[in-house]
């Protein structure tokens, strides 16, 4: 059965469920970033919810809504992070048990966190696609209720409460800029902020070593590329149907930024906002920077969707080395 997207009353009901474990995220304004990228620029930082990541929203909302025969199983999902977080977070919320499918050189803050949290994680194969056929084949055997990273109705309504909560706050917002790996957040986004104003744009942005969603999005079909970004949090070498089919009816542009521009977006992160970052965090940042970018982006109301905060130690000190 094709799965139906959801409505932007599907997003207001899912704010109501998740509001209880969730407060919503800061937006903030900062001079420094309006200097840098010409813009008027607000930073929603989904870096300081629980997970660091906007994902745990969508986590949260979907398994509120697991019936008491599909907890009793238990969920799997693969991830090479965030969404795992945001599973095993909603899993310990709610009595569910929780198995974690990550790739072998996943970031170890993120496994350590999912650990702690109580979900079972196994290491598995070289990136994320291979942990996801693992982790299907897990839920074919044991009957998990297995939790895809994009193509779940209910994980794309929680993530596009972080746009809800931007245009609640911000009415005249002109444009949201938002990191893309399989493009639930940048689906939410579309969803949230196209049905309250279509006149806003929303732009996604994404590795130049990870392009796949980005391609797919250009070419109109799903279509499979390399993944060699050290950015875990854009990682996937597959597209998603159900984000790609919204992307598609909604999404404005779709830019690529390189990891050297993601590593540099951090450190100005850290310095300009005061707050930790991870790659995937800082690619609205390096989106806005872009020559692709900054000169659309001149003049407007701008707001940055920073989603990730798990930066693994080797990835800061790499950060720390260039900005000496």
């Amino acid at each position: 059965m094709r799965l139906q997207p959801p409505t932007l009353d599907d997003v207001k009901a899912a704010q109501t469920r998740i509001r209880e474990f969730l407060e919503p995220s800061p937006l903030r304004h900062y001079p420094a970033l309006d200097r840098l990228t010409g813009a008027t620029v607000l930073v929603k930082h989904e870096n300081l919810l629980p997970t660091g990541a906007f994902k745990v929203r969508g986590g949260v909302n979907l398994i509120s809504r697991l019936d008491a025969e599909i907890r009793a199983r238990g969920v799997v999902a693969a991830s090479t992070g965030n969404h795992g977080q945001s599973v095993a977070f909603a899993a310990r919320l709610f009595g569910v048990k929780a198995l974690i499918c990550c790739p072998e050189g996943a970031n170890p803050v993120k496994v350590e966190a999912m650990r702690d949290m109580g979900a079972e994680v196994l290491m598995v194969g070289r990136d994320f696609d291979d942990a996801r056929e693992h982790a299907e084949g897990l839920a074919a055997e044991h009957g998990y209720r297995y939790v895809h990273s994009g193509d779940e109705p209910d994980l794309i309504a929680g993530v596009a409460t972080h746009t809800l909560e931007i245009l609640e706050e911000q009415p005249e917002i002109d444009a949201v800029v938002v990191p893309v790996g399989g493009g639930s957040g940048a689906a939410g986004a579309c969803i949230a902020a196209k049905t309250i104003r279509p006149g806003i744009e929303v732009i996604a942005v994404q590795s130049a070593s990870a392009p796949t969603a980005h391609d797919s999005w250009r070419a109109g079909e799903r279509v499979e590329r390399p993944n060699t970004t050290s950015a875990e949090g854009l990682a996937t070498r597959t597209a998603f149907e159900l984000p790609q089919r919204i992307l598609r009816q909604h999404l404005d542009d779709f830019v690529l930024v390189s990891d050297d521009d993601l590593l540099a977006a951090v450190g100005l992160m850290i310095e300009k906002t005061r707050t930790l970052v991870e790659p995937a965090g800082a690619a609205p940042l390096a989106a806005a920077l872009s020559p692709q970018l900054r000169p659309r982006l001149r003049g407007r109301r701008v707001a940055l969707i920073c989603s990730g905060a798990n930066i693994s130690p080797k990835q800061l000190r790499e950060v720390l080395s260039r900005t000496r």
